[in-house]
C-alpha cells in the first residue's frame, strides 16, 4: 500500500511536490535546511493540511480516513517530540497502543518488542525526564513502533544518537521494510542515506530536485546543484564514503 503526495503545495514551504513512497522500502528525504523536508513528512502523516494537492494511502485519500484509522496506519515521529507527563519509559511506549483497543496482553507484548528493538530494557522503569537526549529519542520512537503501523515516518531520528545506536536503528528500519512496512526518514547524513536507503528524495527550496536510487539522487552533480559543494563518493555497494572539497 503506497503513500503518495500528489501536487502538494504548502505556501512558503512546498511547491507542487509529487512523490511516491513504496511499502517495503526505506525512503530517505534529504535537503538543505529550510528545503521543506519536515513539512513534507507532516503532510504525509496527515498532521498538516496542504494548501493544494492531496495525499493518498493506497486507494484512499488520507483525509477520508478516521483519526483512529490514520493513527493505526501511519506512525509519526516529529523532530522535537514532547512528553506532557514525566511517566516511565514503559508507560510512554504503551501509549503507542492507544488506537488499537486490544487486550492488555497484546499491548504489553507489542510494547515489550518495541522496547527491545530500541535497546531500552534497562531504562524501562526510568522516568522520561531523567533520560539523556539520545535515550529520550529512542523512547519516543519505541512509542511509534509499539503501534505497529504500516508506515513509519521519522523526522531526523538519528540526530541525538551515538554511532552504535544510529547503526542499530537503521538496521531496525531495514528489518521493518523487509517485513513490508513502509519507512520514510528525514536525515542530513548523506553517507547513511547512500549506504542504507532504497530510495532517496532530495528537496530544494520546496521542490523535488532529485528522486531515485541513492547513487542517482545523491550523485556529485546533485550535491553540487543542491548543496553547492564539490564532493566525490569512494567505495562501492553499501560501503561508500563522501569526500567534500
Amino acid at each position: 500500500m503506497d503513500l503518495m503526495a500528489e501536487a502538494v503545495t504548502v505556501v512558503g514551504r512546498l511547491r507542487e511536490v509529487s512523490v511516491g513512497l513504496a511499502a517495503g522500502r526505506v525512503t530517505v528525504v534529504c535537503g538543505p535546511n529550510g528545503a521543506g523536508k519536515s513539512t513534507l513528512l507532516a503532510v504525509l502523516a496527515g498532521l498538516q493540511a496542504p494548501d493544494a494537492g492531496r495525499v493518498v494511502l493506497g486507494h484512499n485519500r488520507l483525509t477520508d480516513l478516521t483519526p483512529r484509522e490514520r493513527a493505526m496506519a501511519v506512525g509519526y515521529l516529529p523532530q522535537a517530540g514532547e512528553v506532557a507527563w514525566n511517566v516511565t519509559v514503559e508507560t510512554l511506549v504503551r501509549l503507542g497502543r492507544l488506537p488499537h483497543r486490544t487486550s492488555d496482553k497484546l499491548d504489553a507484548a507489542a510494547a515489550a518488542a518495541a522496547i527491545r528493538a530500541l535497546d531500552l530494557q534497562s531504562l524501562a522503569a526510568r522516568e522520561v525526564g531523567t533520560l539523556s537526549g539520545g535515550e529520550r529519542a529512542r523512547a519516543l520512537l519505541a512509542r511509534v513502533l509499539a503501534g505497529q503501523p504500516r508506515w513509519v515516518l521519522a523526522d531526523e531520528p538519528f540526530a541525538a544518537l551515538d554511532l552504535a545506536h544510529q547503526q542499530a536503528l537503521m538496521a531496525h528500519f531495514r528489518r521493518l521494510a523487509d517485513q513490508g512496512v513502509g519507512v520514510a526518514v528525514v536525515m542530513h547524513d548523506l553517507s547513511l542515506a547512500m549506504n542504507h536507503a532504497d530510495h532517496v528524495i532530495v528537496l530544494e527550496r520546496g521542490t523535488v530536485a532529485a528522486s531515485g536510487a541513492p547513487h542517482v539522487a545523491l550523485s556529485p552533480e546533485v550535491l553540487h546543484q543542491v548543496w553547492g559543494v564539490n564532493a566525490r563518493w569512494f567505495g562501492d555497494g553499501r560501503a561508500r564514503a563522501l569526500a567534500i572539497g
